[in-house]
């Protein structure tokens, strides 16, 4: 329903209610006119009927009833004949009862009723007027009330600012930013205009927003813009760092391949002088120079293998599969020392997670630690050797992970060899049998796939060894 509707039902209910409360509020002061009127007129009768008793008989069409005796009072109340008898000679006013109001008489001497009751249809055409004319003052009033609202009021000082909103607000809708606002002449000094001022404070906070908006906006493509050029140096940077870093790997690589081929090659060189002056080789010289050579083969096969670029494979595979073919292997390899000295090497829990990746490659990283961890534990002699291998998931930033730990109770790393442990031709206890490729060759592997190799000693009290740490992400 409309404003207009609305105000007009609402201020005809409101003057409806108000002439019936008014209406109500007269009537019983006009019955009480009424009533008095009609009592008079019946003490006016009962005088001439008491003075001339024998000249009056119930009246029929006159104006006023003639009761005497028993049918005087059937139906009064006892209150009003009990008052008659208490006040002889004197009439008691009897209310009316439909036909109009009247009067009681108790004559003493004949102990007999007199009852009188008049009609006054004067005074009851006169109250009848009278409402008429309240009603038609009302409908009057009501009229012009509602001419009034209707012509003067509402139209300036509610449906005007009502359409002015509506206005702005269609602007508002269709873009029209130069007539969004309600002008302050349109806005009334009242609650509607406290409304108005409020609707447009909103809008012009809404406009200031928008423009700090787009301010953020354009200052983020500009930052973006910056970061992407930022970001292509910082590439073109580090694929310049990889070049240096391989040259300096490399270089590093060549004072290690001088260092390892020259002690192999002295011995080769011996033997082979000897062989010139026609000598002949003992039998112990012959087996040094097959070891030597084959020192020489693992060197190189480490070396192909460290600079070796194979083209990437991506095939999902059980992890824990993986994990039992690289022990199996080392237990193959190593089964003489194994045995030996009861090294114990638990295999992984099935956990059921797949890894992507080039399955080949990741058991060639866990066959290293694993052998590792084997040789650490044969040489240090501990009590008890054991190694334990545990899969599990992690929550990196978010981002699903898992880990492959191989954990031992040997002797742990050395405190100034562990931050560089798995650069090339690093040799310790834990390489021993290798040529100190081995370590860099699975760290490399792990990076390939996107992944962490991390080395570190046990750090719980009164527990040595090492762990070998394999993190892998599982969404790559």
């Amino acid at each position: 329903m409309k404003i207009r509707k609305k105000l007009i039902v609402l201020h005809t209910a409101f003057s409806l209610g108000l002439g019936a409360i008014l209406l109500i509020a007269i009537r019983p002061a006009m019955t009480k006119v009424i009533y008095g009127a009609e009592v008079d007129q019946a003490m006016s009768v009962m005088s001439r009927v008491i003075a001339h008793q024998d000249a009056f008989e119930d009246a029929g069409q006159l104006p006023w009833r003639i009761s005497l005796g028993v049918d005087a009072t059937r139906d009064l109340p006892d209150q009003l004949v009990y008052q008659s008898r208490v006040e002889p000679g004197n009439t008691v006013p009897v209310p009316s009862d439909g036909f109009g109001a009247g009067v009681l008489y108790w004559n003493p001497l004949t102990d007999e009723f007199l009852l009188v009751r008049a009609r006054s249809e004067r005074a009851r055409e006169k109250i009848q007027l009278v409402y008429l004319l309240v009603i038609v003052t009302l409908i009057v009033g009501y009229g012009l009330v509602a001419a009034a609202l209707e012509l003067f009021v509402l139209p300036q000082h509610v449906y005007r600012p009502i359409s002015a909103m509506l206005e702005a607000d269609h602007a508002v809708s269709a873009g029209d930013r130069e007539h969004e606002l309600i002008p302050p002449s349109e806005i009334p000094a009242d609650e509607l205009g406290a409304i108005m001022r409020s609707r447009n404070e909103a809008i012009l906070a809404l406009r200031e927003n928008e423009a700090q908006l787009a301010y953020a906006l354009d200052r983020l493509e500009h930052t973006a813009a910056d970061l992407h050029k930022k970001n292509h140096l910082l590439e073109t940077a580090r694929k310049n760092l990889e070049g240096a870093d391989r040259l300096a790997s490399l270089g590093m690589m060549s004072a290690g391949i001088a260092h390892e081929l020259n002690t192999p090659l002295a011995v080769v060189k011996g033997l082979v002088e000897k062989l010139n002056r026609d000598q002949h080789l003992e039998v112990t010289e012959i087996a040094l120079l097959v070891r030597v050579v084959r020192r020489l083969e693992t060197l190189s096969e480490g070396l192909l293998d460290f600079a070796r670029v194979r083209p990437p494979m991506n095939t999902r595979a059980e992890l824990a599969s993986l994990i039992n073919e690289a022990r199996t292997l080392v237990m193959l390899d190593r089964k003489e020392p194994i045995t030996s000295k009861g090294v114990l090497v638990n295999p992984p829990e099935d956990t059921g997670i797949e890894i992507c990746g080039d399955p080949d490659r990741l058991v060639q990283v866990f066959v290293n630690l694993i052998r590792n961890a084997v040789d650490a534990l044969v040489e240090s002699g501990v009590a008890s050797p054991t190694i334990e291998i545990r899969i599990e998931e992690e929550i990196r930033d978010e981002d699903p992970w898992v880990a492959v730990r191989v954990i031992d109770n040997g002797p742990g790393i050395d405190a100034e060899l562990i931050d560089r442990l798995f650069e090339p031709f690093v040799s310790t206890r834990l390489d021993s049998h290798g040529t100190g490729l081995g370590l860099a060759v699975a760290n490399g592997i792990v990076r390939e796939h996107g992944g962490l190799l991390i080395a570190t000693n046990r750090t719980a009290e009164g527990i040595s060894g090492a762990v070998f740490e394999v993190l892998l992400p599982q969404n790559r």
